[in-house]
């Protein structure tokens, strides 16, 4: 998890009177807490009741339809061939790919800021793939570019504000996303030997302070979209502390662990998510031993579906399937998966990787959307032979 911070006006005390200046009231408390006040928190300091709302409305229809993985197949996504015909801003202009009770993974190229959001089901995991924006929320503004992780905790207020065309894959999680506790000592702490550290993690360090009247707000919870309409802007905070936040973190800032003789896909976990783990592959030397098989073995993936997002570079396994930027595979269980014809004699001589990817590991089937079965790639099975 997140470490303690503080930014803006607090008190020195919690749950205690926060007066406003110029004898103008006090500010009003907002606990934002995870996993019924035994989880991570933080603590908000409002101008305005941040529950007082003029009304609330219906939000927008989404229909996804998923469907089964059958006849059991792997596939190749062409996910720059995707449009979403109703919306083109990175909220509601995602369109799903892949689901399942645990977790929703869908991709978006947007041109237009967010409304305002927060999505009550669980926290959202963001890599921008292209382009530059800022993440505004009730925490303050932070900006992203190409190969950032966004974690945005669930409820939290925020909008994406771009300026160009920004594109994104967004998993929607039924729960909490952090990181690995392999990664962490009892005192939650990330180890001197993690792929990452504290440093790399970046978080908001000024509050927005927003005034407004009658601002709506998009709500996400599992039956849907609502609009609650509040009195006042939600981004009113004057300050904040506590362990609940979001925080990005550079998939060019993982450090990767390398081997004499091939490492398993665990070293390069950098989230966990409940029912899903997510892997960072990045430039990387190639294992040290003369004898060592470079590419990764055959294998199957017996309790899990395994997905990769293709950012940038060569993926050094996947030779002349078609897999480019952009590109998302989905290798289900009961297929047994391996290297493409010709890797290994492409890897020998070489001696590192020029590669960034995403993986994304379910430990339940994934459905398909009627969208990416549209761009999937029929001969994609066919590759191996």
């Amino acid at each position: 998890m997140p470490h303690y911070r503080r930014v803006g006006d607090v008190p020195r005390k919690r749950h205690t009177v926060h007066a406003a200046p110029n004898g103008d009231g006090r500010y009003l408390e907002e606990l934002m807490g995870s996993e019924g006040f035994r989880g991570p928190s933080s603590l908000l300091y409002h101008r305005h009741s941040p529950s007082a709302l003029l009304r609330i409305d219906e939000g927008p229809i989404e229909r996804t339809c998923l469907v089964p993985n059958r006849p059991l197949r792997p596939h190749h996504l062409r996910t720059g061939a995707l449009d979403n015909d109703t919306a083109d801003d990175p909220v509601l202009g995602r369109v799903v790919v892949l689901g399942n009770d645990a977790v929703t993974i869908s991709s978006v190229r947007a041109h237009e800021s967010s409304p305002l959001y927060r999505n009550a089901t669980g926290d959202e995991l963001v890599y921008v793939h292209a382009g530059e924006a800022r993440l505004e929320s009730v925490f303050g503004a932070l900006g992203v570019a190409p190969g950032d992780y966004v974690v945005i905790p669930a409820g939290t207020t925020h909008r994406w504000v771009l300026d160009g065309e920004l594109t994104l894959l967004v998993l929607s999680a039924r729960g909490h996303v952090g990181v690995p506790e392999r990664h962490l000592n009892g005192a939650g702490q990330l180890l001197e030997g993690a792929p990452f550290s504290e440093r790399d993690q970046r978080a908001p360090t000024e509050t927005l302070a927003v005034d407004g009247e009658a601002v709506p707000v998009l709500v996400r919870t599992r039956d849907g979209l609502s609009v609650h309409v509040h009195a006042t802007h939600p981004f009113d905070v004057v300050g904040w502390d506590g362990c609940l936040y979001p925080w990005a973190l550079s998939i060019h800032d993982f450090e990767p662990i390398v081997g004499r003789i091939h490492q398993p896909p665990p070293v390069h976990q950098t989230f966990a998510g409940p029912g899903f783990v997510v892997c960072s592959f990045v430039p990387r030397l190639y294992d040290t031993d003369p004898a060592a098989v470079k590419i990764p073995y055959h294998h199957a993936n017996v309790d899990s579906d395994e997905v990769l997002f293709y950012s940038a570079g060569a993926f050094m396994s996947r030779g002349a399937a078609g897999i480019g930027a952009g590109s998302l595979t989905l290798h289900p269980s009961g297929f047994v998966h391996g290297p493409q014809p010709g890797s290994y004699e492409r890897s020998v001589g070489a001696t590192g990787t020029d590669e960034v990817a995403v993986m994304i590991d379910t430990f339940a089937p994934l459905l398909l959307s009627t969208d990416a079965l549209r761009v999937s790639d029929p001969e994609y099975v066919s590759t191996w032979t």
